[in-house]
């Protein structure tokens, strides 16, 4: 019986490994297949040289990569930019590098340097020349004036930070007081509280 036992010890050691790889590689496995379904494509997020809204880039930006979109930063330097609220980022690219055929949308990143693009041509003529090609533009906090400037909102649904209403109704935007609000290819978002439902309804509009 001593010897029986004996030879039957390697045999259950081999069974315990093999449970325990078993079980490692199912919790790992949903991890392997989760779902990336926006996997391939490809957001420009556009931010000041100076005082961007933090939450408003890195909110955004987690929702998008979550889903396996891949999200690159420009801006009017490639140094270092520090956000209003202390977050440092360097930016992929320049703004005068982006090329609206390479990419499925562009967003404008809100907070007090965002005006820097409220009369920026080159940001206006980006922001027509996406949505000409069928592509998503997206703006939120101060962000939407550069839209409504480069001519997109007249007679679409928009909503920004309040203090900039007026600049949108200018420009013949139909204001809204909703922290999102999407109309057709364009989606605009009030400011940092709306920031996570700004990246899902970019998410959405990327989905179909």
């Amino acid at each position: 019986m001593k010897r029986i036992l004996l030879n039957l010890i390697p045999l259950l050691i081999l069974v315990l490994v093999f449970s325990v790889c078993a079980k490692k590689e199912a919790e790992i496995e949903p991890e392997k297949t989760m779902e990336r379904p926006l996997e391939g494509k490809k957001v420009v997020m556009v931010i000041a040289e100076k005082d961007f809204k933090d939450e408003e880039l890195l909110e955004p930006e987690a929702v998008l990569a979550d889903q396996g979109v891949i999200v690159s930063i420009a801006s009017t330097t490639q140094e270092m930019v520090k956000g209003m609220g202390g977050h440092e980022v360097g930016p992929d690219f320049l703004i005068t590098d982006i090329k609206p055929e390479e990419w499925d949308a562009m967003v404008f990143v809100g907070g007090m340097g965002a005006s820097q693009y409220w009369e920026d041509s080159l940001a206006h003529h980006l922001a027509r020349e996406f949505l000409n090609q069928g592509k998503i533009v997206g703006a939120i906090c101060i962000a939407p004036v550069t839209l409504a400037n480069a001519g997109v909102l007249e007679g679409k649904k928009a909503t920004c930070w309040k203090s900039e209403e007026g600049k949108l109704k200018a420009k013949g935007a139909m204001y809204t007081e909703e922290d999102v609000i999407r109309d057709g290819k364009i989606i605009t978002a009030s400011g940092p509280p709306a920031a996570k439902k700004f990246g899902e309804t970019l998410v959405e509009a990327l989905k179909e």
